[in-house]
């Protein structure tokens, strides 16, 4: 097909989905790769899956061959237009006050933990000496 330095958009690319018609951009490049899809070494369903998105990340993760890079240039079909990409936008998780699982507050525990041995330590005295007197 040999690229004539066509620009495309993101929807013309994405268009190009299916097996008798598989687009891919990769590194702000367009390729037709559907006369590779029976051949690639992955199948086509890892082909298939990359339309309609910037595949770059997916192609670089798998650490192709530099004849697997040379081979990209008969199927190229023009550029994309950056613009009309999506901007990756990194994930921040909502904002959230500290979770306080029972709810009560610190000095009432400490608190807690002061007095409840004091009044088993009373408890267990009184009955020693209510019992001892009888």
């Amino acid at each position: 097909m040999g690229g004539d330095g066509k620009v495309f958009t993101l929807a013309e690319v994405a268009e190009h989905n299916n097996a008798k018609d598989c687009w891919l951009i990769i590194s702000d490049k367009v390729y037709d790769v559907t006369k590779f899809l029976e051949d690639h070494p992955g199948g086509d369903e890892v082909l298939l899956s990359a339309t309609g998105k910037d595949a770059t990340d997916d192609f670089e993760d798998v650490g192709h061959s530099t004849s697997a890079r040379a081979m990209m240039d008969e199927f190229y079909v023009g550029d994309i237009d950056s613009a009309t990409i999506p901007s990756k936008t990194k994930y921040t998780p909502p904002k959230q006050p500290h979770y306080n699982q029972d709810k009560t507050s610190e000095f009432i525990i400490k608190l807690l933990q002061f007095l409840v041995p004091l009044i088993i330590l009373g408890v267990a005295v009184g009955i020693r000496f209510y019992t001892k007197s009888s």
